[in-house]
């Protein structure tokens, strides 16, 4: 564990232990499931996708997890609390293999806390509404449309947190992708060649979705981020930008003038749950690899192959 220490403005570099989840939009590439549903709320295979993302911040050291919602979308909050009557019921008629499944959603030594965002201002205001519950620490910024599967190897959150913790370094997580899509996603720009997987490297510049001529690389930032508290003050004065948005990729082009931040290539493999042919994939790939339905999740999709 790193040393408490300070920067410019006299926040805290210390161990990350915060995480900001932005679960505030309406999923509209979901409709109509995500009508009345949040998209986060959306089964992969027996649990809610959003459950898989705070497993992961939770496996990376993450002891406060802090959703930045709407008010329409109460049932993720409902998810990670208790429910008394049903685990009642359950222990009631001896089903304790499903009460242990419902009790180890969150860990005990986890919290959930929720702010609103009351207007929908893009996803750099939205990690913007989290600023007083960060305080003056470094945070994890997860994105719960985008699933990261390690499949047991190492956790790329965890190795981002631990690089930050020794470093102090912004952290955000790439990966490379055909060059026909990089107007598609922020565009990260190197001083050299992209660090290996599981390894991170400086970064000169960031961009929001730019033209195909005009990419500076084909490293996509794929919606994981650690970051110094710092980046909450220059969310205040981020003017919007792609999208008549506010831009986190924006605040991040700031602090590269104030501060290092470096790209750390991935390990594991990504599944878009806010895209339907993403959402399918991240299906097939979890009910595959599931302990109990594994077996016939296979053969299903085998048969049906056919």
């Amino acid at each position: 564990m790193s040393a408490i220490r300070k920067d410019a403005e006299g926040c805290l570099f210390m161990p990350v232990t915060k995480a900001v989840l932005p679960v505030a939009g309406f999923g509209s590439r979901m409709l109509p499931a995500s009508k009345s549903i949040p998209k986060e709320m959306l089964p992969i295979v027996d649990r809610p996708a959003i459950e898989y993302v705070v497993k992961e911040a939770v496996r990376a050291g993450i002891k406060e997890i802090i959703l930045v919602t709407h008010s329409s979308k109460s049932a993720i909050e409902n998810y990670f609390d208790s429910q008394f009557e049903l685990e009642h019921q359950l222990e009631a008629k001896g089903k304790d293999k499903l009460l242990a499944e419902v009790r180890a959603i969150l860990p005990s030594d986890v919290n959930v806390i929720a702010v609103r965002q009351h207007q929908a201002l893009g996803l750099g205001h939205a990690v913007a509404c989290a600023a007083p519950v960060v305080g003056r620490e470094p945070f994890a910024v997860l994105l719960p449309d985008v699933l990261v599967d390690c499949d047991g190897g190492a956790e790329d959150l965890r190795a981002m947190v631990d690089r930050f913790d020794e470093s102090a370094a912004a952290q955000i997580m790439v990966e490379e992708i055909p060059r026909e899509r990089v107007d598609q996603y922020g565009i990260v720009a190197l001083e050299g060649e992209a660090p290996a997987c599981g390894e991170s490297a400086p970064v000169t510049g960031i961009v929001e979705k730019p033209p195909i001529s005009e990419a500076p690389s084909r490293l996509s930032v794929v919606g994981r981020y650690v970051l110094p508290a710092e980046i909450m003050t220059i969310l205040k004065e981020t003017p919007p930008g792609a999208g008549g948005e506010i831009q986190l990729t924006d605040a991040i082009d700031t602090l590269l003038q104030r501060a290092t931040v470096e790209a750390y290539t991935m390990q594991g493999k990504t599944f878009d749950c806010g895209s339907k042919a993403g959402y399918l994939q991240a299906i097939f790939h979890y009910a595959a690899k599931h302990p109990e339905l594994g077996e016939q999740a296979r053969a299903m999709m085998s048969e049906a192959a056919k």
